[in-house]
């Protein structure tokens, strides 16, 4: 299952715009409110140049790339939490996400649909405390259909009534629940409740053209929020990056350098994703294919076999390791064995960033 990230935002600040750009999917695009009514999903490729050094030297069959899921809902308006606008239909859709981005206008103008002055805090402000008072209905309905349980004593109850109820002063406060401080029992307990304000987020300033590095004081006032609430934060220019996409590959290459691009937002988006969710990539490699495997840093070997297949973290033996700098410097496994780099490693080694890894499986 691919790492997933459900995108909200206002009306009309360029969710669906941004949806589009980085997905091969086409989501309907719109300056007036409400222009998306069903959730949209899509499947993203993670782009990764490695794939490709790797096949320069291994010969195989195909490459493939790790994945994000991307869910798109309609705009939350003030109010979601209680029934207005339509946004508070879907957040089911992202419960169930990873992580949460947050899209936010950070360009002036008046070519997008707007009620009063850009203001890019306060339209995350609003977004937060839907997000919350969502949260805090939850919170309670648990509570309630827990209550019966705790006052029989059952333990399970009592650990998730004690750890609503620390949850549900936070959000009373319009607080998200990822600033309390929470020990490793009260969060196991919360889990089951897909709370969305726990979820890390990451702060996406949809900025103009003339902006994309996020200089200006729009974007700037967004990313000090981010920092405040302790969350991550990017620029990108949704309408460039959907311009981009639709360019063929030399057009689009010549364009970007006249920008200063090095490279499209979707790769920066996802290094921003993995960094918040703190993923790291190890790849394996044979003859017929080459693939991107995502991981949690710090998961030893067993556990990243396991994502491969269940089986493999049960019965695995050991592993042979050795890095994509490895393969770019010596050109094949068998020069790296050769030269001492072909590391075997067993149930305790931490993988690393781009590893390459061939596992060994008993029965």
């Amino acid at each position: 299952m691919p790492v997933s990230c459900g995108i909200v935002g206002l009306p009309n600040v360029g969710k669906s715009t941004l949806f589009s750009a980085l997905s091969a999917a086409k989501a309907e695009i719109g300056n007036y409110p409400f222009c998306t009514i069903e959730p949209n999903v899509a499947v993203v490729e993670v782009p990764d140049e490695r794939l490709e050094r790797i096949r320069a030297h291994i010969e195989s069959q195909k490459i493939i790339p790790a994945a994000v899921q991307v869910v798109d809902i309609a705009g939350l308006v003030k109010g979601a939490s209680e029934g207005e606008g339509m946004g508070n239909q879907f957040l089911a859709n992202i419960r169930e996400c990873d992580a949460i981005m947050q899209v936010v206008r950070c360009f002036g103008g008046d070519r997008v649909v707007r009620e009063g002055a850009v203001d890019p805090v306060g339209d995350a402000e609003i977004i937060e405390l839907e997000l919350a008072l969502a949260d805090l209905d939850t919170v309670r309905k648990a509570m309630d259909r827990l209550a019966k349980k705790g006052r029989a004593g059952d333990k399970e109850a009592l650990e998730t009534l004690e750890a609503g109820a620390k949850a549900a002063a936070l959000l009373e406060k319009g607080v998200a629940a990822r600033a309390g401080a929470w020990t490793v029992k009260e969060a196991a307990a919360l889990k089951p409740l897909c709370l969305m304000t726990m979820k890390p987020m990451l702060y996406v300033a949809n900025v103009a053209d003339d902006d994309l590095d996020g200089a200006g004081p729009l974007a700037q006032t967004l990313a000090a929020h981010a920092r405040k609430q302790g969350c991550g934060f990017i620029p990108i220019c949704a309408d460039l990056e959907i311009a981009l996409r639709e360019m063929p590959d030399e057009e689009r290459a010549g364009f970007m350098k006249e920008l200063g691009m090095k490279e499209m937002g979707l790769a920066r988006l996802v290094r921003s994703i993995y960094e918040l969710l703190g993923l790291q990539t190890y790849f394996t490699a044979g003859p017929k294919e080459i693939r991107a495997w995502t991981i949690s840093r710090g998961w030893k070997a067993p556990q990243a076999a396991g994502v491969i297949h269940t089986d493999f973290e049960k019965h695995f033996i050991r592993a042979e390791i050795y890095s994509v700098a490895d393969l770019d410097e010596l050109g094949t496994e068998a020069a790296i064995r050769a030269a001492g780099r072909m590391r075997t490693e067993g149930r305790d080694y931490a993988m690393r960033e781009s590893d390459v890894a061939h596992f060994l499986i008993g029965k």
